[in-house]
């Protein structure tokens, strides 16, 4: 029987393969994951940038969007994701967002950019005030605005998540 190491890189082995094969496809970049809960691999993802036109078509991304459309729910608890380079900070965003348990990764951010895929840039931009950012974000208040908020407090059908 194998150990829980022996399963996690059989596993990882598998998105080094998916990430590998797109690149050989042309569907986009060097990116794998897999979702996996309770032993089985529910869903799986490549990079789909480019081929999509999709800046968000990241391969933790899909394999989210993937894994909750298996499962029929919007969060991941339970589950483990496996991707073949550390997440950048909107996939490890999403990670947190879905719930998911642990997520295990082999490449670094460092590896990612030695090959061009360089996001220190965003790791940076986070660090400072909205109005200092490259993009900036400001501050726009309406007499309304928390109206979006107020309607939700009231909501008897809300799902918490």
């Amino acid at each position: 029987m194998k150990s829980s190491e022996e399963t996690r890189r059989g596993w990882m082995q598998q998105a080094v393969a998916l990430a590998v094969q797109n690149v050989e496809t042309n569907r986009g970049g060097p990116f794998g994951a897999l979702i996996v809960k309770d032993g089985e691999c529910i869903a799986s993802g490549t990079n789909l940038v480019t081929h999509n036109n999709d800046p968000t078509a990241h391969a933790e991304i899909v394999a989210i969007r993937e894994g909750c459309r298996a499962l029929g729910t919007f969060q991941l608890d339970g589950s483990e994701l496996y991707t073949n380079c550390e997440p950048c900070p909107m996939c490890l965003g999403a990670i947190f967002w879905s719930r998911i348990n642990a997520y295990y990764f082999c490449a670094t951010r460092a590896d990612a950019a030695a090959a061009g895929f360089d996001d220190a840039f965003i790791y940076d931009q986070l660090l400072l005030r909205p109005e200092e950012r490259a993009v900036s974000g400001l501050h726009l208040c309406v007499e309304n605005s928390a109206a979006p908020f107020e309607a939700w407090a009231r909501s008897a059908q809300k799902i918490r998540y």
